[in-house]
């Protein structure tokens, strides 16, 4: 029988794109691969076996085991001073339609209308131009009061940078204060792409991608852990991707801070690019898989079911994704931009789609922590 170029069986690799044939060797070495790798990953028409590649590292790395936590997502406010292009979630003060949450309505809305015992509170919001820093701070503490076994995953490197700046702080000084209140990791929303030329089109008014990156160093080196995203499918094409993926594999080189990279599939509508189409179902799979295959020292890609849908986010398993996120139970960023999922899953459905897609179920805290069951109670292995 002869062999591909990974030394498998061609049964198990074939393909005709010889421009897949030396990364297909990088790949079996545990080889680093090169921004031109990654543009030809993008250009193969051969997806299925840029899939292949993809799920040889995500099977060298988890097996069949595929995470998903128990989570709730808190938007306290969708007042915000930016005016991003690709955002239908954030509103002018006084424009219909905004809301910001008292203090007592927040605390109570992390229990509400569920019953299982959450592991997560995902805390993002916008970036409100009255809204005290202590405000949030309060926020943080009042949950850790009601909550203390929650983990809570709180405040963008945006809304950090932004924070820091209304406190007069500087950023390590504002993350000493979120640590002390009760944060205890960081989301890795808005850093959308870090390309100069496409940052100007669609979010102008937010940090740029350098400081987004730097701002990210200052929360590892607090000792935060923190994930890493990458929003795509509007004006950017395949080398600011690649560009962005590099940078953030920079940063994990220097730190080792990011936990896990999730690929955000732009939802126009609603938003001021609302004349873009969507994502095809192509588009996800390749971005799933070639963030695998570029990311080598990323634990973790996770493919956000709300985003993608949950039978995408099934595909995805074998396209290099090993975490498909949690139940959120309540998220409005996206859904206002036309996500048509639903706003939460259960944990069974999580565990069913997971075990459909032929993998096994993990829960997860979001260190990635074993979480196990008991009613309404868990247990984290730490």
């Amino acid at each position: 029988m002869t062999e591909s170029p990974t030394g498998k069986p061609r049964h198990e690799f074939q393909t005709d794109d010889r421009a897949l044939w030396p990364i297909a060797e990088k790949v079996a070495a545990q080889a680093r691969l090169s921004t031109a790798d990654g543009i030809a990953l993008y250009r193969s028409p051969d997806i299925l076996a840029v899939g292949w590649l993809a799920n040889l590292v995500r099977e060298r790395l988890h097996g069949d085991v595929t995470f998903f936590n128990v989570n709730r997502h808190i938007n306290p406010t969708n007042v915000c001073v930016a005016s991003c292009r690709l955002c239908a979630f954030g509103k002018k003060k006084g424009d219909a339609g905004t809301y910001t949450m008292a203090l007592e309505e927040a605390w109570a809305s992390a229990s509400t209308g569920y019953s299982e015992a959450v592991t997560e509170f995902h805390i993002v919001g916008g970036l409100h131009p009255d809204l005290p820093f202590e405000y949030f701070l309060d926020l943080v503490a009042g949950l850790k009061v009601r909550f203390p076994q929650v983990h809570i995953k709180a405040f963008t490197m945006v809304e950090v940078a932004f924070l820091a700046k209304r406190a007069k702080l500087s950023i390590p000084e504002a993350l000493e204060k979120m640590k002390s209140a009760g944060v205890d990791s960081c989301p890795g929303g808005g850093a959308e792409i870090f390309a100069d030329r496409v940052r100007h089109i669609i979010c102008d008014h937010k940090i740029d991608g350098g400081e987004w990156l730097e701002t990210a160093k200052m929360v590892h080196k607090a000792g935060l852990r923190s994930n890493a995203t990458m929003l795509y499918g509007h004006v950017e094409n395949e080398e600011d991707r690649i560009d962005h993926m590099v940078k953030l594999r920079a940063v994990q080189d220097e730190t080792g801070g990011f936990q896990t990279f999730i690929p955000l599939a732009f939802h126009p509508q609603n938003t001021m690019l609302g004349h873009l189409p969507k994502t095809s179902g192509f588009d996800d799979m390749r971005q799933i898989a070639v963030g695998r295959l570029m990311l080598d020292n990323f634990a973790h890609v996770k493919s956000y079911w709300q985003m993608v849908t949950p039978k995408m986010a099934q595909i995805s398993l074998r396209f290099g994704a090993d975490d498909i996120d949690g139940t959120v139970v309540e998220e409005k960023i996206y859904h206002e931009a036309g996500a048509t999922t639903e706003q939460g899953m259960r944990r069974a459905e999580l565990e069913r789609l997971i075990r459909e897609a032929g993998r096994v179920p993990f829960e997860r805290d979001t260190l990635y922590h074993a979480v196990t069951r008991s009613e309404d109670s868990f247990t984290i292995a730490v």
